[in-house]
């Protein structure tokens, strides 16, 4: 079974991991989207990447050790109270701060690039029974502490500046800070951009010495951020959306060079648009960070490059369905939101899936914007019940979609057998995906419903269907799966979890997004559960996966956990 505390092994591991590949003059570009060139070079010049950081949740200490141990960590050491975290966590929870036990390890890792460097490590332990595993899963959720950190190597007030000031140049805001006078050390704390790709979202700049005076004004900008522009940040999402929509259209990015820079007249030729045009766009998608601008040109950044049709997970059909159809029918929300009526069925006179049926191409191109999706999946070939099924069972993918889940099922398990059921055109999209893939042998086919879901499997899959159906239809069609499986056979329903607290996460989106275009929703686990128990299923577990989504793991009722 997945636990939660098995989860802080994955996570902590994955924190160690990052450490030790990163180095500064790659980090800085992930967490300040379009920094490159000269600025990058001085940056990495004038402060070190040190540390990254990861709140913990260990029973007792002994368990921290293993922990530690598991993740190649040095341990052993008693942790040291940290008084900062505790305050943090009693403000956000409403809890006596003398309730909750927080330590902090700082053991060393070497980079690869051979640079000292070192995992910070808050523990808040949280002993079984004590109340406080509902803090331990908020805090989980929502990553509060963790965050990457630099170190300024030469503090004078200057370059302090010149730093503080260039964060903010791309994208970064002013996050909070203070001066610690047992060490010496002044904080400067900065919320990375949105478009930031490091995977975390808060950067600690420490400075050597006493440098309130250049914190004040950093906390002073902090306090001051004014709404009117907060608001008309977020009112201009939508020219976002469309400008990437339209360099995927045009397909710029597949126009563009790999290894140098493209001038703008020379990219407008190949695409067909008019220079001066396509570099405002271009300029707009570099303040993005999915292109750069040197002397040279521009070029792609990494997040640029999934925007190419040849990329590996390419996003390029995402860009055309949600800048496409998508855009088009979320004008009508208003609508939605006031008489519950589908804001697609109102723009398009019919359901997104009968939309889709009559146009090839852009059933293709939903197919693809899926499949574009699924990086999800990554984890899901190692998940225990795929892998108990592994010698010679049969996982039965229930509207597969073009068959990308199951290919990969397949790929890592060449003992296993796959069925798919989906539309009947998209069985043969599928079964040419799966054929390319060398799958072919492996794989049978069936065209159909939901109702005709085929027995004898070892492992179904639901990936990503339930969400399009109310709660009605999402009976009728677990109660097709639980008829179909026997009584040994497990159930993995791939979904986006809308969190219990309403903490921040894509499933809050989707569920937006559903309700506008498909008439389904997103849900909570326990909302899940219900669902499972009304079909004569229950709920054995949950799990995480990348993109906000969640494995959870369903048998038939009556069956022990074991």
């Amino acid at each position: 079974m997945i636990t939660a505390w098995s989860g802080d092994t994955s996570r902590l591991r994955a924190t160690v991991d990052f450490v030790k590949e990163q180095d500064t003059a790659t980090l800085l570009p992930l967490l300040l989207p379009g920094l490159d060139g000269p600025e990058l070079r001085t940056m990495a010049e004038r402060c070190s990447f040190s540390h990254a950081a990861l709140l913990v949740f260990p029973p007792d200490t002994a368990a921290l050790d293993t922990l530690l141990a598991a993740c190649g960590l040095a341990g052993g050491a008693p942790p040291v109270p940290s008084v900062v975290v505790r305050e943090r966590l009693a403000a956000r929870h409403g809890r006596p701060a003398g309730d909750l036990d927080v330590g902090i390890l700082r053991p060393a890792v070497q980079g690869r690039d051979g640079a000292r460097r070192t995992v910070e490590v808050f523990a808040l332990t949280v002993p079984p029974w004590s109340g406080l595993e509902d803090v331990a899963a908020q805090e989980r959720r929502r990553q509060h502490e963790a965050h990457v950190a630099f170190e300024v190597d030469a503090p004078d007030p200057l370059v302090l500046r010149g730093l503080c000031a260039a964060f903010g140049r791309y994208g970064a805001t002013p996050g909070g800070g203070g001066y610690n006078p047992h060490e010496n050390g002044t904080v400067f704390y900065f919320d990375a951009p949105a478009e930031a790709k490091a995977g975390y979202r808060r950067v600690e700049l420490y400075v050597p010495g006493d440098h309130r005076d250049i914190l004040d004004a950093h906390l002073a900008e902090h306090r001051g951020r004014q709404p009117a522009e907060t608001v008309l940040r977020l009112l201009t999402g939508a020219w976002t959306t469309q400008a990437l929509a339209a360099f995927a259209r045009l397909g710029v990015a597949d126009a563009m060079d790999a290894g140098r820079g493209t001038g703008a007249a020379e990219l407008a030729e190949r695409v067909g648009a008019r220079a001066p045009h396509l570099t405002t766009l271009l300029r707009y998608l570099s303040m993005l960070g999915v292109v750069c601008e040197d002397r040279e040109g521009f070029r792609l950044t990494e997040s640029g490059r999934l925007l190419r049709a040849d990329a590996e997970g390419s996003m390029r059909p995402l860009a055309l369905m949600y800048g496409g159809p998508f855009y088009e029918s979320f004008a009508g929300l208003d609508e939605t939101v006031r008489t519950g009526r589908v804001a697609f069925e109102r723009r398009f006179g019919a359901n997104h899936f009968d939309h889709f049926a009559r146009d090839p191409e852009l059933a293709d191109l939903f197919d693809r914007s899926m499949a574009a999706g699924a990086r999800m999946f990554d984890p899901l070939p190692a998940h225990p019940v795929i892998a108990a099924a592994a010698g010679g069972g049969t996982v039965v993918d229930i509207a597969g979609g073009n068959g990308e889940l199951l290919s990969r099922i397949l790929s890592a398990h060449p003992g296993l057998h796959g069925v798919l059921l989906e539309r009947p055109q998209t069985v043969e999209i599928a079964r040419r995906l799966l054929g390319a893939a060398g799958h072919a042998a492996r794989c049978t086919f069936r065209a159909g419903d939901f109702a005709d879901v085929p027995t004898g499997g070892d492992v179904y899959v639901l990936s990503r269907v339930l969400h399009d159906w109310d709660d009605d239809r999402c009976r009728e069609i677990l109660r097709h799966c639980a008829r179909a499986m026997p009584a040994t056979a497990d159930l993995l329903v791939v979904e986006r979890v809308l969190p219990p607290d309403g903490a921040a996460s894509l499933a809050t989106a989707w569920d937006l997004h559903m309700m506008c275009n498909v008439g389904g929703r997103e849900r909570r686990a326990d909302h899940f559960a219900r669902l499972f128990a009304d079909a004569g299923l229950v709920l054995v577990d949950q799990a995480p996966l990348p993109l906000d989504g969640s494995v959870l793991h369903v048998r038939r009722s009556g069956r022990t956990t074991a």
